[in-house]
């Protein structure tokens, strides 16, 4: 199918989609600006379409940008499939070339698992019109790693304009196996764009592989960002969950899972923003020994613990911890009240968290 099928914003949101590809070999090593306002123009200075970036990408990348396919997906009808798991499963195994999957609008409830074998995949949705992709798996029925209503295993995967949803009931503090992971990504080099991301506990399982986040939603109650992924969230909203009396646990973010100090991974949180409807709430916890994560130039509001992290009432992991923030703001964001094994970074200390090429393991 020629892309020029492809009407108005859907061809501008296809070619974009393409193009703002993080992933190079080439340190792509400036900073992201201070000024909010500044970051939208600065992104886009630096993340070419991939004719003008063939030199520092992949050369993998470059032969599959070359010549992409698109498939069409209408529930009514009007394209080659009418859900988006048939046109999954048109990707040929060892795929070499893009395909972008353009799916019209509407509610899509299916159990989405994209390869490890099937790279080069983009899920597309219309913007002004964002698709709802729900499903309703529990740990209980299926474990941690098969019940998300989306799971990536492939390398070069892109999702933008998604409304990704596990419709599970929320956990009640009795019942067992009641976590139900939203989003699981373990492939490599992945990017997500303008995706709401929505659960309660274990919403987003970032499992593995380098991954970025630009302008999402991420709503959850405990734990629901959490893995032994690296990735970068930029310009991204964390809403938190409230009514706790339904749910007797604290209240938690992250738990990234490094557990040793020489692992090379971890969370850049840039730009966010910190909401919600609970109360002293922490940005995350020692649910393993050495996890690392950072928030620089983030929004916190009130509802954040002023201690903000939690040693997951282990103190000897106080010790290993890498808990830090960035200039920081908001009523949240108190250095003064902080626990003692969390940093305030300097500025040449921020710097590593502060680059697109963090996700690519050379921070």
């Amino acid at each position: 199918m020629d892309g020029k099928r492809i009407e108005g914003n859907k061809v501008y949101a296809l070619e974009m989609c393409v193009s703002i590809l993080l992933f190079a070999p080439i340190v792509v090593s400036q900073l992201i600006p201070a000024d909010k306002s500044k970051v939208e123009a600065w992104f886009n200075g630096i993340i070419k379409p991939v004719k003008e970036r063939g030199k520092t990408l992949y050369l993998e990348l470059v032969k599959a940008e070359t010549e992409p396919r698109i498939i069409k997906v209408v529930q009514d009808g009007d394209g080659e499939f009418n859900n988006i798991t048939k046109a999954i499963e048109s990707v040929p195994l060892g795929n070499a070339k893009r395909v972008n999957i353009s799916i019209g609008p509407g509610s899509y409830k299916e159990n989405i698992r994209i390869e490890r074998n099937k790279p080069f995949i983009t899920l597309l949705g219309d913007p002004k019109n964002m698709l709802n992709l729900t499903f309703d798996r529990t740990t209980k029925q299926y474990g941690t790693i098969d019940c998300a209503t989306l799971t990536n295993e492939s390398s070069y995967f892109v999702g933008a304009n998604l409304s990704i949803v596990n419709n599970a009931p929320r956990p009640d503090g009795k019942m067992v196996g009641a976590q139900a992971v939203t989003l699981r990504v373990s492939g490599d080099r992945s990017a997500f764009y303008n995706c709401n991301i929505i659960g309660f506990p274990d919403t987003l399982c970032n499992d593995s592989g380098n991954h970025s986040f630009k302008d999402c939603h991420i709503r959850g109650t405990v734990d629901f960002i959490f893995g032994s992924g690296t990735s970068l969230y930029l310009n991204s909203k964390i809403f938190v969950e409230g009514d706790l009396e339904r749910d007797p646990k604290m209240a938690v973010i992250i738990a990234q899972a490094r557990e040793s100090s020489s692992e090379d991974m971890g969370y850049s949180f840039v730009h966010g923003r910190i909401i919600g409807t609970a109360n002293d709430i922490f940005l995350g916890r020692a649910w393993k020994s050495s996890p690392r994560v950072v928030y620089s130039y983030t929004e916190m509001d009130e509802i954040v613990h002023p201690g903000g992290w939690s040693s997951n009432h282990q103190p000897e992991r106080a010790e290993t911890v890498y808990y830090e923030e960035y200039k920081c703001k908001g009523k949240g964001a108190t250095p003064a009240t902080r626990k003692k094994f969390v940093k305030q970074l300097s500025g040449a200390e921020a710097e590593p968290f502060l680059i697109l090429d963090y996700v690519e393991g050379t921070k």
